[in-house]
């Protein structure tokens, strides 16, 4: 298993054949100007809520991989 930190609250982890991509805010992260969006490739999208701090970049993302998107549900 490997986790790599993207800043703020976002992680790649990556475990038993499958990555996993949580709280996807990096084109407008400091923290994260080493990587390009376009390259991200994950099997998994997981939102933690719908703030645009933790989700700025998961439907582009989401878009390109075909990545599973995972989020809570609010009424």
């Amino acid at each position: 298993m490997t986790i790599k930190y993207l800043g703020h609250s976002g992680f790649l982890i990556e475990t038993s054949g499958k990555t996993l991509l949580f709280d996807p805010m990096i084109s407008s992260n400091p923290l994260a100007t080493e990587i390009d969006v376009e390259t991200l490739t994950p099997d998994y999208i997981l939102l933690s809520h719908g703030h645009e701090d933790h989700v700025a970049d998961a439907e582009q993302i989401a878009k390109k991989s075909e990545a599973t998107l995972i989020s809570s549900h609010r009424r």
